[in-house]
């Protein structure tokens, strides 16, 4: 009995000793470098967008788009470097979302991804929809779910093929697009030079020729105006925090994503202010005398500037150019919903998935592309409001994280580095932002509040009547 005894520790233990180790689990691959991250950011950002929403923009800011660009930049560049402190702690593809349950507490975190998800899901559908706009443009005989789906099946397919091809293939979109915003401004400004502007003759329509402080500030500029113009413009941006989401995929993540994402917004921040101030000069009054629709401006600013052939040419190549857009963004959300799932305050196995051929988060991937199929459903300037009260949740804690991780956790407040780094900045960033809260569109901030709503009352289950906190990753990053 007592040798039977001794013998089955030995034979329990002989599988064990033969047996393999467990594999470890499929991750997200550290293949990105800076180019790589900024190129990813352009393409999302989509410098063109500021021919889509220069109507309503020019409408809303009484006619200083530039110096609403000025004001969403200032915000935005100020934010950018409470990101790049929250991503050196933290290196997560959280983003906003881990930064907040991280610093502040799990439950704000949970809420702060939860909002974002109302700007990261919506961004891809946001390009559908204008692609779309641009076919109907060019073939107003086609359906236009024909165009929606076919494009929606486009980016899923490039998005399923991992995050470096995303990266090479916008580098490609990224160049011709600039260099189209070039040649655009340069016949503007032509035009401009030559004594013409959209009414015609300058002088004869009072206009203000080519050298004006006009776009910027004139006797009708009021503040609340540009920052409601700034409001909308956050659309504009929102590439730019995306990029924290690629955070376990960038190489020297702590000194290389703080650089792209400041990068990212100051590039396409300038050719903002550049390029509107031209076309303000050139569309000096107000939007409805030129446009049919302010909220889709970019066909008729084309055939206004270019005539028929040039608009049908660049709106061909916009197809290409918000797909490269829709494509990052696509990958942006796919990788906050991936940290949130494996997280498990969503569920686990479906969100917290990644492809082992990919490494992609592949369920979420074809999730987002079954939410952008919405596009034929929504106009664009709903969804842009909808996209504003995304990101400027996100914006908002994210400046608020820096000073309750820094200042409230580690007590670095004593130098005055320190609180120029922890202090200073953060609290210009969250003001700056705060004024744009001021002016949000009512109709976006009830939308966005309802869905604020039905995340806390989701949070509410998962915590158990908030007894508990919301589930968090335990593993360091790294």
């Amino acid at each position: 009995m007592n040798a039977l005894t001794d013998c089955a520790p030995a034979a329990a233990s002989a599988p064990a000793a033969n047996a393999r180790p467990a594999p470890s689990p499929v991750r997200l691959q550290k293949t990105l470098l800076l180019w790589h991250v900024v190129i990813i950011g352009l393409a999302y950002i989509q410098p063109m967008t500021l021919l889509d929403t220069f109507g309503m923009v020019s409408r809303d800011s009484l006619q200083h788009v530039p110096t609403s660009y000025f004001v969403a930049l200032l915000a935005v560049l100020l934010t950018s470097l409470s990101y790049g402190h929250m991503i050196r702690r933290y290196p997560s593809s959280g983003s906003a979302y881990t930064y907040a349950q991280k610093a502040i507490h799990p439950n704000v975190g949970f809420m702060v991804g939860w909002s974002s998800l109302l700007d990261y899901l919506l961004s891809p559908m946001v390009n559908i929809l204008l692609a779309r706009i641009y076919l109907t443009a060019i073939f107003p005989d086609v359906n236009h779910w024909v165009w929606i789906v076919g494009l929606t099946v486009l980016m899923v397919g490039v998005n399923l093929r991992g995050i470096r091809f995303v990266a090479n293939l916008n580098g490609l979109i990224v160049f011709f697009q600039l260099l189209v915003i070039a040649i655009f401004t340069f016949m503007v400004w032509h035009q401009l030079r030559a004594g013409q502007n959209a009414l015609g003759a300058i002088a004869e329509s009072g206009g203000h020729g080519l050298w004006s402080l006009a776009p910027f500030w004139s006797s009708q500029a009021d503040i609340g105006a540009l920052i409601t113009g700034a409001t909308i413009l956050c659309f504009s941006f929102t590439g730019f925090d995306s990029l924290s989401s690629l955070a376990e995929e960038t190489r020297n993540t702590e000194s290389t994503l703080p650089k792209a994402i400041f990068l990212t917004a100051l590039i396409s921040g300038l050719i903002f202010i550049a390029a509107t101030y031209f076309l303000q000069l050139y569309f000096p009054g107000d939007p409805g005398q030129y446009f049919k629709a302010v909220d889709e401006t970019q066909p008729e600013i084309l055939y206004l500037v270019g005539g028929a052939l040039f608009q049908s040419v660049v709106l061909a190549f916009a197809i290409v150019t918000v797909m490269a857009s829709g494509i990052a963004a696509h990958a942006g959300v796919s990788r906050l919903m991936y940290v949130m799932g494996r997280d498990g305050v969503i569920h686990k196995r479906f969100f917290g998935h990644i492809s082992p051929r990919s490494f992609a988060p592949s369920y979420n991937i074809l999730l987002v592309g079954a939410v952008a199929l919405t596009a034929g459903f929504l106009s664009l300037e709903y969804v842009v409001a909808l996209i504003s009260f995304g990101a400027l949740t996100a914006f908002s804690f994210v400046n608020l994280s820096v000073m309750a991780e820094y200042v409230w956790r580690q007590g670095r407040w004593r130098t005055l580095r320190d609180v120029l780094r922890y202090v200073v900045t953060p609290v210009l960033g969250f003001v700056s932002v705060g004024a744009m809260w001021l002016e949000v569109e009512p109709t976006s901030l009830i939308s966005g509040l309802i869905w604020g709503t039905l995340g806390l009352c989701y949070l509410g289950i998962v915590t158990g009547g908030f007894r508990s906190a919301a589930p968090q990753y335990r593993e360091e990053i790294g």
